[in-house]
């Protein structure tokens, strides 16, 4: 076996922690971050280099074994990498100026379907296996339609929004971009590679938490709170709907001192979690999608609204409060940030390396 192909069998394994410390393998991450065809050619150009092969996966194994026994190699890719101007993204001549301005278009945050699913998955659930009949079908076209709307929409400013918080990463003296979106690895801090994950504050965590403190889940306990002021909320809604509705009549009728000792608790919650991120780390990779599942080193950018958790989403946009934050972090950086998080995921074991930074309002 070559040691192209033990890296390729370790990447595909998942085994991510592997390439830690290791220059072969931090080499090999950076040939792939490199090989798709328009940065690969580009990079070729550079260096007057030529390859025999002609599919991508043979030329990034030939330019693997040619880079293999040059001692300027890692040079040579790092100097191609830290140049902006070979990122996928800006090779199609994105408008980060006017994408800002727009992403303030969006004014609600509604996901159509299941975010959790892809669209196709959840109409067909919804709606393909479900109605027989021709005619109730197309009675819900216009329920299909915003459906779609909203799963768009929602992707669209998660996928904008991300690409923009990457960036302020990117630009950073201390980090190499993996220029051409290979996957487990969006760029190497002091060549660690190091997954991006933006989130907010996950609510699962957050009502296991609470229910910890308060002895019961949080919508039991607001309702016990309510019912001393003769609020009651019927058990027909969804739980997030019973959330909302007793929120709101508690606020309408002034009884604010029982929100904020709510409110106190689940910032108590947050601040505990940013000083020992461990166990939310843990967390997020043991409870991670099935379909977007991956044990790879991993920096979590948790966005936070204290004041109003549904609103955190607005964050992502926030880059004014995210920048200096982020700069912050990467001139500091030591090797020491990142924790060995060890974790369990459909009965198999792994470790990764990941670090935790909040942005909190």
């Amino acid at each position: 076996m070559t040691n192209f192909e033990k890296w390729n069998t370790l990447f595909n394994k998942q085994d991510l922690y592997a390439f830690n410390g290791n220059k072969n393998g931090i080499l090999w991450l950076k040939v792939r971050a490199i090989c798709r065809s328009r940065q690969l050619n580009k990079f070729l150009g550079l260096n007057k280099l030529r390859l025999s092969s002609s599919k991508i996966h043979e030329q990034a194994k030939e330019l693997f074994s040619t880079l293999e026994g040059r001692s300027s190699s890692t040079q040579l890719l790092d100097i191609f990498l830290k140049d902006f101007d070979n990122e996928w993204y800006k090779l199609e001549g994105i408008d980060e100026e006017k994408l800002k301005e727009d992403l303030y278009k969006v004014r609600y945050y509604t996901w159509g379907g299941d975010q959790n699913n892809s669209l196709d998955k959840y109409l067909i659930k919804q709606y393909v296996k479900i109605i027989s009949s021709y005619e109730d079908l197309q009675n819900k076209k216009a329920e299909i339609a915003e459906n779609s709307w909203h799963y768009v929409l929602n992707s669209w400013y998660n996928n904008w929004t991300s690409y923009l918080i990457e960036s302020l990463f990117k630009r950073n003296k201390n980090v190499i971009s993996a220029v051409g979106a290979i996957k487990s690895v969006d760029f190497f801090i002091k060549d660690y590679p190091i997954d991006l994950k933006i989130t907010f504050f996950p609510s699962q965590f957050m009502q296991e938490k609470l229910k910890s403190r308060l002895g019961k889940s949080e919508l039991s306990w607001l309702k016990n709170k309510a019912k001393d002021f003769g609020i009651h909320c019927g058990n027909t809604q969804s739980n997030q709907q019973q959330l909302y509705t007793l929120h709101e009549q508690l606020s309408d009728m002034g009884k604010i001192e029982i929100l904020s000792e709510l409110n106190t608790i689940k910032k108590a919650i947050v601040s505990e979690a940013q000083c020992a991120p461990v166990e939310l780390m843990t967390w997020l990779y043991s409870n991670q999608g099935e379909m977007r599942f991956g044990a790879e080193n991993r920096l979590f950018l948790i966005l936070v609204d204290t004041n109003n958790y549904e609103q955190s989403w607005k964050m992502k946009r926030a880059f004014g409060i995210i920048e200096p934050i982020v700069t912050s972090y990467l001139n500091g950086f030591k090797s020491n940030k990142l924790t060995c998080i060890n974790f369990s995921y459909k009965e198999h074991s792994y470790k990764a390396l990941a670090d935790a930074l909040f942005v909190i309002k």
